[in-house]
């Protein structure tokens, strides 16, 4: 099985996790289940999320797309997110 693990900072949570739900569908249509949704204790700014992936290539295109980059400027994305596939060994 395969993980996705994005990191990324936001200026306003609230506003984030708003647009992050209206888009859950094209995140289905990529193979993406939303697992987990953390906020870094001592930073709430930073935002951590943990997908399982049913096809990566379908996820690494939805991470790369432009689609998932209007969201994310939307959103009030800060950086560039960290994206990591994790496999099970």
């Amino acid at each position: 099985m395969t993980h996705m693990l994005v990191r990324h900072k936001v200026t306003n949570f609230d506003k984030w996790k708003s647009v992050y739900e209206d888009h859950r569908s094209a995140r289905e249509a990529a193979g993406l289940i939303d697992l987990h949704l953390w906020r870094n204790e001592g930073d709430p700014s930073e935002v951590i999320l943990l997908f399982e992936v049913s096809d990566v290539e379908k996820a690494k295109e939805f991470a790369r797309s432009p689609d998932a980059k209007e969201k994310m400027e939307a959103a009030g994305v800060q950086d560039l997110p960290d994206v990591v596939f994790l496999s099970e060994n």
